[in-house]
């Protein structure tokens, strides 16, 4: 059965390829720079990332240019799709969406580019949901009503070794990023209104993620969720984070620790932790 409605996002959302090739995702690459190369972000290994970042090496990161939207949603035309469903990474940390726009003007079909306002799996397990809705038929409107609730319903928290590259990135103030270094605090943060703002302090890694699983784990009580943990450099970590939540979590229906995207890493830094949490 031809499916009616295609679904499109980016990079940051984390999903694993085999997801995407399956339920027919469509991702388009945010750029990232590292020192004077450009490169989509998929070719920038994490380790090579990382270490430049550690030398001090100047990293930015942009959003796709609008051409790159525009190829997408011409396939997608091609394939027959009557609208297109476009999830991106929120405005308060990307121009993403603007590029999206400015493609979808030119697209013979409806396009709904929609502002996730979060990031990572908590975006990814969103963009699977309105994929699964849409492959199995549902009407644009009901694809939107699926992805409009998961995005509401889904809470990101993220942990980060030092504050120093969210300082850098303009994330954070310097102020603020130098007594979290001197007082060896790490931070639990959280995406709220589509930017990252404070959730709780914890002395040490330890107490921070325990603080992360624990609001996770309240946040998700008895409701079938989906939970997902990413990380920059940090993969064994992740994995017991993981198994915390998988111990305390009485209804867990898909599980998924994964590599966050080389966006993400950029800004937050190596040793970064995400946990999500997305009711189904």
């Amino acid at each position: 059965m031809r499916q009616r409605v295609a679904i499109v996002t980016d990079s940051t959302a984390s999903i694993p390829l085999d997801v995407a090739d399956q339920l027919g995702i469509s991702i388009v690459q945010l750029e990232l720079k590292v020192g004077d190369e450009y490169n989509d972000e998929r070719r920038v290994p994490h380790a090579q990332l990382a270490e430049a970042m550690r030398q001090g090496t100047p990293v930015a990161t942009g959003e796709p240019p609008p051409p790159a939207f525009f190829w997408n949603y011409s396939d997608a035309v091609a394939s027959g799709a009557e609208a297109i469903i476009s999830v991106h990474i929120s405005e308060g940390l990307s121009r993403t969406c603007d590029s999206a726009r400015i493609a979808a003007a030119e697209i013979g079909i409806p396009v709904y580019v929609v502002d996730s306002r979060l990031v990572g799996l908590s975006l990814g397990f969103s963009v699977i949901a309105a994929a699964e809705a849409a492959a199995s038929g549902a009407t644009p409107q009901g694809v939107m009503s699926v992805l409009d609730r998961r995005l509401r319903s889904t809470m990101q928290l993220l942990y980060v070794d030092t504050l120093e590259y969210l300082q850098r990135g303009g994330r954070i103030g310097r102020a603020q990023a130098w007594l979290g270094q001197a007082l060896s605090i790490k931070p639990v943060l959280a995406l709220k209104e589509g930017i990252i703002d404070q959730h709780a302090k914890g002395i040490g890694a330890d107490r921070a993620l325990k603080k992360a699983v624990s609001t996770a784990v309240q946040r998700a009580g008895n409701n079938p969720v989906d939970v997902g943990v990413e990380h920059f450099e940090f993969g064994d970590r992740a994995k017991q984070v993981l198994d915390e939540l998988r111990s305390q979590l009485p209804q867990i229906r898909r599980a998924t620790v994964e590599e966050t995207s080389a966006i993400l890493g950029a800004h937050a830094g190596p040793g970064a932790l995400g946990v999500t949490v997305s009711p189904v």
